[in-house]
């Protein structure tokens, strides 16, 4: 079991209403364990502020930056987070089971915490978080703790995925803190947003069948839109795995400038 830290030079990361939960239970991307363990962290030199990102597994994060700390789809219990410092701020990409989970989202320390979702995840929200919740379609822009964050489009092309992610119902994000831009990207494929995007520093990219893309078509994306690294995530799919050394061959060979991070999204699996 490991856990990983990546410090970062912090010349800054540029990061309504609701009703009752709905009974209906919505399709699952890739099932999260609710037994996994928390990965243990590895920190690396840092000579400014300190950017740590926290993989928890599969697309669930834990970012920390100054004194603000951000959950990003956390799911899978409370339980896995008894290590991390309550969220400032979450960020929910889609309804999926494995972004989105009203259990554990009760379970965590959340009176403090600011909410952003989709419209689609705020119709399962109860109403006791309403006052908490920043409902952001795709373009909207919000901040909050002094972290711009704009709701990027997430959806499928392939005529059969279609069903899985339509356009305008989730959100992927680009958080803006200081002068560096990162990019979570939710459940995508590698749609023109995306390959439009510019100036991002720190780049997460799903790659996971049937639901996402495969590995070349999110290659493909990054060396369009050139980031400056690229962590590889939300590559579990059913019932393969997606071949990230694949990946991070076709970046290297595309252009060797992106730097390729993998972290470990799986702490308790042999991939």
């Amino acid at each position: 079991m490991k856990k990983l830290y990546i410090t970062l030079f912090s010349l800054g990361l540029i990061f309504s209403s609701c009703r009752e939960a709905k009974k209906n239970v919505p399709e699952i991307d890739s099932f999260p364990d609710d037994s996994a363990e928390i990965p243990m962290p590895v920190e690396t030199d840092s000579q400014e502020e300190q950017i740590k990102i926290i993989p928890i597994e599969h697309a669930t994060a834990v970012i920390e930056w100054k004194n603000v700390t951000i959950y990003v789809d956390p799911v899978g219990g409370a339980e896995r987070f008894k290590e991390q410092k309550p969220p400032d701020l979450i960020l929910i990409t889609d309804e999926h089971g494995d972004h989105f989970n009203l259990e554990t989202l009760e379970g965590l320390n959340t009176q403090k915490t600011k909410i952003m979702m989709p419209q689609a995840v705020a119709y399962q929200m109860p109403d006791a978080f309403t006052p908490q919740i920043d409902v952001l379609r795709n373009g909207d822009v919000k901040e909050r703790y002094g972290i711009s964050v704009k709701a990027i489009p997430m959806y499928n092309l392939r005529k059969e995925a279609l069903k899985f992610h339509q356009k305008g119902r989730g959100n992927g994000y680009v958080l803006n803190l200081g002068n560096q831009r990162v990019y979570f990207s939710g459940d995508t494929e590698d749609i023109p947003e995306m390959r439009e995007l510019q100036d991002i520093d720190l780049a997460f990219v799903c790659m996971n069948l049937p639901y996402t893309m495969t590995v070349e078509s999110a290659a493909d994306a990054v060396l369009e839109f050139k980031p400056k690294k690229v962590y590889p995530y939300h590559y579990r799919g059913r019932p393969d795995v997606s071949d990230v050394s694949r990946f991070m061959e076709l970046v290297k060979n595309g252009d060797p400038s992106i730097e390729v991070i993998q972290l470990d999204w799986y702490p308790n699996d042999d991939f």
